[in-house]
């Protein structure tokens, strides 16, 4: 494996979404990750070799229902830096496998837990999905235009920038740490209070009073004319956003509306409503590629909409290898990029004995021990 994570073992118990996509970013950087599966359990893609974030590191099949398979996860985790899960509070204590167990084996080890609401907590004990911790935080009510009701933002929002990307953050944090003192520790890294923290500007911006708690009256939220979205002849999208002055002069030149005064108006919230309707008018006169080849090299801010199946065909997406296939399968490649130790290319998940025994005998099993846990079932 190749990147700054070199040298980094991480194990990985299976999860969906956030876990796992917090596994890749720690993989397609570097480290090792190992990944445990419960024999026999079903992921949210049926094929795992289909689902992205499951790339780049090696699956095992563990009998955890077994003491047998609890004390093989718990060798194993002795050797890595860290361990991460993405359970409800209790679920790692019942199988044996909780915080206390794992840092007395190994007292540095860092144990992630993600969860929703986090470990405590009125909710902690709740069922939960992005929108709801989204929601709670106040993220979601931003979301939308104003005659509308809030808009899920897919699953980015909490799961993914508020969870999995936080965990793989506070993982990393706490590995430093663990490796300077020599102490581990719990990550408590719950996805509300995450999407809470991705809305830092946007409480900024509310505390100067210059954010209305209303949603889709503001500048980003699609209030503003010029941050929003448009519809093109041909029924495709470009997407706009000078915010600054002279980028919004520009814009508003090279599409012919320089000589209507009201567009001098840019942040007086009153005029945006008629100046939002010039230029849904306006954009509907050109297709989305003419708009585009029109602005092409210029600092007005405009780029088209593109779908999953046009963004990783895109001139600048081909230039920078901002896609990859992998085993037949477009998906982004790692990001970001670093100057010296630069990653991999990413590889489908692993598993299966032939992929597992390497892995194992690094790690400290020999021979004989990995033929017995196969034969007997604990690990698949």
């Amino acid at each position: 494996m190749n990147g700054p994570l070199k040298g980094v073992r991480i194990i990985e118990f299976a999860g969906l979404g956030p876990g796992p996509f917090c596994g890749m970013m720690l993989a397609d950087h570097g480290a090792e990750v190992i990944r445990i599966d419960r024999i026999g359990a079903k992921g949210l893609v049926v094929d795992p070799h289909k689902e992205i974030l499951n790339r780049s590191r090696t699956s095992i099949e563990v009998d955890l229902k077994s003491a047998k398979g609890i004390d093989f996860v718990r060798e194993l985790c002795k050797s890595a830096d860290g361990v991460f899960e993405g359970f409800r509070p209790g679920v790692m204590e019942r199988l044996g496998l909780g915080p206390d167990v794992l840092l007395d084996d190994n007292p540095a080890t860092v144990y992630g837990r993600m969860t929703g609401w986090g470990q405590d907590g009125p909710y902690s004990a709740m069922a939960g999905h992005d929108i709801n911790y989204a929601a709670l935080s106040g993220a979601l009510h931003t979301i939308g235009r104003s005659d509308q009701r809030p808009t899920p933002p897919l699953n980015m929002l909490a799961d993914f920038g508020g969870g999995g990307m936080m965990l793989a953050f506070a993982m990393l944090a706490a590995i430093l740490h663990a490796r300077e003192s020599g102490c581990g520790q719990v990550v408590d890294c719950a996805m509300t209070e995450g999407s809470a923290v991705l809305m830092s500007m946007i409480y900024s911006l509310r505390a100067e009073g210059r954010w209305l708690d209303e949603r889709g009256k503001n500048i980003l939220d699609s209030g503003a004319h010029y941050y929003d979205s448009y519809e093109t002849s041909d029924g495709k999208f470009i997407a706009i956003g000078p915010v600054e002055p002279q980028f919004y002069e520009l814009l508003i030149k090279t599409i012919g509306l320089a000589d209507d005064v009201e567009f001098q108006f840019q942040n007086d919230p009153h005029h945006w409503p008629s100046l939002k309707k010039k230029l849904d008018d306006c954009f509907r006169s050109k297709t989305r590629d003419e708009w585009c080849l029109l602005f092409e090299g210029t600092d007005a801010c405009l780029s088209p909409v593109m779908s999953l199946d046009e963004a990783p065909h895109h001139p600048h997406n081909v230039a920078r290898g901002a896609f990859v296939v992998v085993d037949g399968i477009v998906q982004p490649a790692p990001a970001p990029r670093y100057s010296q130790t630069k990653t991999h290319t990413p590889q489908g998940m692993r598993s299966g004995i032939d992929s597992i025994t390497p892995l194992l005998k690094n790690v400290g099993f020999d021979d004989a021990m990995i033929a017995s846990l196969h034969q007997e079932g604990i690990i698949g």
